[in-house]
């Protein structure tokens, strides 16, 4: 239901082709919101049989060229619509924490390769998200900043860091096998 909406966004943003949208995506709302490039040129399609958006006209033949979208009035309204819907919070789906339990029953043995692998990708992760906000949001622009897009950066932070926090007290924890 949201990668429309996601798409808007992004479009919102910065009117792009179905590919540099992609690498968009890969960069940033990826971060929170995946899909895959199949499923954003699909809907793509979609935004723009319902008039949410429509390829910017070009100047040559079309046979080729990429097609550059921009969101149009009704797709504007409808994020705006959509932003203000109610949402409410969704259950933490986490396969490691599934994981967890079943080696609560079963065994801890071997677990802990496991969990060393998952914390050394919430650090790399939590790693990046600083090095954006280092970037992106210095404290010296903290005026011309959007406050918005920060708190989202802000967070991932947050959440990477209870990931490394959680992940290394859990190692510590681990019965030896």
């Amino acid at each position: 239901m949201s990668l429309p909406h996601a798409i808007l966004t992004a479009l919102l943003e910065k009117p792009s082709s179905g590919l540099e949208l992609t690498r968009r995506f890969d960069k940033s709302i990826g971060f929170f919101w995946s899909a895959t490039h199949q499923q954003i040129y699909r809907e793509l399609g979609r935004l723009e049989a319902s008039g949410h958006i429509r390829a910017l006209p070009q100047a040559g033949p079309a046979r080729g060229q990429k097609k550059e979208y921009e969101v149009l009035a009704a797709g504007r309204a409808e994020l705006r619509r959509w932003t203000e819907d109610a949402c409410d919070p969704r259950a933490v789906r986490e396969p490691l924490l599934l994981r967890l339990r079943a080696a609560a029953v079963v065994g801890a043995s071997g677990l802990d390769a496991e969990l060393r692998r998952h914390l050394a990708l919430h650090r790399a992760q939590l790693d990046d998200y600083l090095a954006i906000e280092r970037r992106d949001f210095p404290p010296e622009r903290a005026d011309e900043e959007n406050r918005l897009q920060h708190a989202v950066l802000r967070a991932g932070i947050g959440l990477e860091t209870f990931w490394v926090e959680w992940l290394t007290e859990t190692l510590d924890a681990l019965p030896a096998d």
